[in-house]
């Protein structure tokens, strides 16, 4: 989606001056800007937002399709030009080797702190009282209260596509945990099992991420783990369990973009743009809410968007 600390460490971001518009300059290059597309909603309408911008000042622009964690090499060689959402939570120790290579530039934060972790809607403190403490999850009471007849008596925890990776049945067996981890297909059926669950006050726990719109609909929590730390990740000896990695919770942060360093040569006005894209969290938890909940595609709520914040995005241009 490690650590706030670690990419910021291997950041190394090149500035572009610019004395004049960059929308007056037109177009360095007709080659195109080739934008990357992940399988959540958030990324999707940022990367078309931004596709749209540098549409509206003569860039030749495509959309390519990425997993989130391949898609790295493809950034080193140019094959991707931009990505707009790097999660430090489940990216960070991606992004930061890439960066560290030379080949991918660090554009800054998005204006975003990202979080990822196990959820669970707040009617299920009645079963499990002492929830958040992710000690609670051990009591079998507890599992049992989170099961399915697919994982009883375990315990279910729905996470996300198997692509996000993010290291939770890892979680589960260095904190001894009585949960099998089920993933879900896509984002959409995170939100269409959980939209579910909640209506019927059923049993569910599962992979939530922020920023995004669902604090304004659901209430719940995030399960409390151990703190997060790089030597979590990296030493088995550091955690709750000596023998084990990643018994702790995920890293939290900002959300960082990213683009092919050789692309700032060939398109410096595309790239001062992006460094200077930004959102702040009630703007980005609308825009998803527009696709996910009002059923709009990415691409409109983007074309939208652009269409009615022409002077916000103008001030990026410049």
């Amino acid at each position: 989606m490690t650590t706030k600390k670690t990419i910021q460490a291997a950041a190394v971001i090149a500035v572009g001056l610019f004395s004049t518009s960059v929308y007056s300059a037109g177009p360095e290059s007709d080659d195109p800007i080739k934008i990357a597309l992940n399988d959540w909603s958030s990324q999707n309408v940022s990367s078309y937002i931004l596709g749209g911008i540098l549409s509206e000042i003569d860039y030749n622009v495509e959309y390519i399709q990425a997993d989130a964690m391949a898609q790295f090499a493809g950034l080193e060689t140019g094959d991707i030009t931009m990505q707009t959402e790097i999660w430090p939570t489940t990216q960070g120790a991606r992004f930061a080797e890439s960066v560290a290579s030379g080949n991918l530039t660090d554009m800054g934060e998005l204006g975003l702190k990202a979080r990822e972790e196990w959820w669970y809607p707040l009617y299920m403190k009645e079963k499990c009282p002492t929830l958040p403490d992710w000690r609670a999850l051990l009591e079998e009471s507890c599992a049992a209260a989170f099961s399915t007849p697919q994982t009883a008596p375990k315990g279910r925890y729905l996470g996300g596509p198997a692509t996000w990776e993010g290291f939770d049945e890892e979680r589960v067996k260095s904190l001894k945990l009585p949960f099998e981890v089920i993933h879900a297909g896509t984002d959409a059926n995170l939100w269409a099992e959980l939209d579910s669950a909640y209506k019927r006050k059923a049993a569910i726990m599962l992979w939530v991420y922020s920023p995004h719109w669902w604090p304004t609909k659901y209430e719940g929590e995030f399960v409390e783990f151990p703190p997060y730390s790089d030597a979590c990740y990296e030493d088995a000896s550091s955690g709750v369990n000596p023998n084990d990695k990643y018994d702790c919770g995920k890293p939290q942060g900002e959300m960082h973009k990213a683009a092919w360093s050789d692309g700032n040569d060939k398109w410096p006005g595309a790239y001062h743009v992006m460094r200077n894209f930004r959102f702040d969290l009630n703007t980005y938890a609308d825009l998803v809410k527009r696709i996910d909940l009002d059923g709009n595609e990415a691409q409109e709520v983007a074309k939208d968007w652009v269409a009615e914040n022409e002077a916000i995005w103008r001030k990026w241009v410049k």
